[in-house]
């Protein structure tokens, strides 16, 4: 039990100093990131998270090891498939780049917390009622369906829910007011765009963690390789956004790739009573499908020229503010 807390101590030790140096030293002034600075970034937190799976490797043995690289490779390759989202949002509200991390940073603390409580929800349960599994497998596959026959994805943050509540009660300014959340005019305290920006960011989060917290639940239900590599999968997020914010169309069927993934491991907690996919098999069959998609979309590219998104998506060139009213 002491090793348990200790591990747990520890690694929210790690991501407090990581969260910490990342506002307060690295990106201490808002600035845009650059694609050399993000593609550094991304090498540096994927490093960081083989070097700890690694580390679970030596002190907790083969099995875990095995377990928490699986499931960071199924959280890594699914929010690559979200950072289309973010795009959306960032065009839709007219979000300058400077400000995009600051938005990313606030999100990550949201979904840090929220992963928490999804996970511990999902492993009480699924211990606690066996049928369960049977949900968690068929909601995996339907959402692989889903993906298939969505054509594009749609973000329409004026029907969220939490952003309509929020508008009832708060005032909001024209501007982003040098990117602050609150600003004080005559006495009151006003939110400004970037706020409901976060708070859509968030809301958006508990629609990534329904998809993708069941799909490494199928590889194991210990919390602590659960949540560690939800959340090593998410301190890469903002890295891995602004690297291919500009070119997200480049590995066009890594989508299929994570179709296949999805229904992978919807299949393993179907037949789980009956076959015991072994860890090491899953996670060959998630990295050679996810390698296979790569492969394909580099020997096989689009037609079309590819061409930064932001370019092309709805709200480009509108003034920041739109959310106000």
């Amino acid at each position: 039990m002491s090793s348990q807390v200790l591990w747990w101590v520890s690694f929210g030790v790690f991501v407090l100093v990581m969260l910490t140096l990342d506002l307060r030293v690295f990106n201490r002034r808002a600035h845009e990131i650059k694609i050399k600075e993000a593609l550094l970034w991304t090498a540096f937190w994927v490093a960081l998270a083989l070097l700890f799976g690694l580390g679970i490797y030596l002190w907790r043995g083969r099995s875990d090891g095995l377990e928490f690289l699986t499931c960071y490779l199924i959280e890594e390759s699914l929010s690559v498939d979200n950072l289309f989202v973010f795009l959306l949002i960032f065009a839709y509200f007219a979000v300058p780049p400077m400000y995009q991390h600051k938005v990313l940073y606030w999100g990550i603390i949201g979904a840090i917390i929220m992963r928490l409580t999804f996970i511990v929800a999902g492993i009480e349960l699924l211990n606690k009622f066996d049928w369960v599994f049977y949900i968690f497998g068929a909601f995996i596959i339907v959402t692989a369906i889903r993906m298939a026959f969505q054509k594009t994805e749609k973000v329409e943050p004026e029907k969220n829910p939490v952003l309509r509540l929020f508008r009832r009660f708060v005032r909001v300014t024209d501007n982003y007011e040098d990117g602050k959340f609150l600003v004080k005019k005559a006495g009151l305290y006003l939110a400004t765009p970037l706020l409901i920006v976060v708070l859509v960011i968030e809301t958006t989060d508990i629609v990534f963690a329904l998809d993708s917290i069941p799909a490494v639940l199928v590889i194991t239900l210990n919390p602590f390789i659960v949540y560690t590599s939800n959340i090593f999968a998410i301190l890469g997020l903002r890295s891995l956004y602004f690297a291919l914010a500009g070119v997200m169309r480049l590995f066009h069927y890594l989508r299929y790739g994570l179709i296949v993934v999805l229904i992978f491991v919807g299949a393993k907690m179907l037949v789980a009573d009956f076959y015991k996919i072994p860890t090491e098999i899953a996670l060959g069959v998630v990295a050679g499908v996810l390698l296979i998609a790569v492969i394909a979309s580099i020997i096989w590219p689009r037609k079309e020229k590819i061409i930064p998104l932001l370019s092309q998506l709805p709200g480009e060139g509108k003034k920041p503010g739109r959310p106000s009213g």
